[in-house]
């Protein structure tokens, strides 16, 4: 949710049964705001809330011009103070992975993994008990990089990319006809390639190059729900739903 037009897409996206409530939508329609002035961001993305046993994670996005370029992630637990989170890794994601349950609410809690681990004494191998702590913060991390690298998409048009590589927003989209809407070729996840780097020349021949320069849905499995009236909820998380506005991205 582009913080510029946050209050629309909040009301678009409480079809999913979630909201926030008047205070909490003040505070952070003034903060993201805030955030994008002092980080010196293009835009700031409302990136949604985590919900937490203690207190619940509001998690915005700060993008560069370049629309690609690694997003900056930042979390506030009350909307109004954010602290900025570290870019994930692939240790980060290992580590976390052996957490399951509820997020505490608290970044600086710390998890507790009890690993088996071979240990060579001589001759003799044994197994050894090794507790390993995994903080939070470092949860918090790896879960929103595995979603954003699993569900963020965009649809077709929204973004162009120019000659000279970076990308941009198209402030000439305004949003997929309604036959466009139900194709999932009409809609991109939204990070770097993966699969488009793999098609052969003749398969790319059809693609406009400042158009279709990321992943498209159409081949993804299991398949994602088909947009309908451009609002849909995702199979992998139901909690984070797709809607486009034709006004804005």
């Amino acid at each position: 949710m582009d913080a510029d037009s946050l209050l629309l897409s909040l009301e678009l996206a409480s079809g999913s049964g979630q909201g926030l409530s008047p205070d909490r939508r003040a505070s952070l329609l003034t903060s993201l705001m805030l955030v994008k002035r002092d980080y010196r961001y293009d835009r700031v993305l409302f990136w949604g809330r985590i919900l937490g046993l203690v207190a619940d994670y509001y998690i915005a996005q700060g993008l560069s011009e370049d629309q690609l370029a690694p997003r900056k992630t930042l979390y506030s637990l009350n909307c109004t103070e954010w602290s900025l989170l570290p870019p994930a890794t692939e240790e980060m994601v290992a580590q976390s992975s052996v957490v399951k349950g509820r997020f505490m609410g608290d970044p600086s809690y710390e998890y507790e993994h009890t690993e088996l681990q071979k240990v060579n004494e001589g001759e003799k191998v044994f197994e050894e008990e090794i507790v390993v702590q995994i903080k939070e913060e470092t949860r918090l991390v790896s879960v929103i990089d595995q979603i954003d690298k699993a569900v963020a998409i965009i649809p077709r048009g929204a973004l162009f990319k120019t000659p000279f590589g970076p990308t941009h927003v198209n402030r000439t989209f305004e949003g997929l006809s309604l036959s466009e809407a139900k194709k999932l070729s009409s809609y991109f996840h939204f990070r770097e390639p993966v699969e488009l780097k793999n098609k052969t020349l003749l398969e790319k021949a059809d693609l406009d190059p400042s158009l279709d320069f990321m992943d498209s849905l159409e081949h993804d499995i299991p398949k994602a729900l088909v947009p309908s009236l451009a609002y849909s909820p995702s199979i992998l998380i139901p909690e984070l739903p797709f809607f486009q506005d034709g006004r804005r991205m």
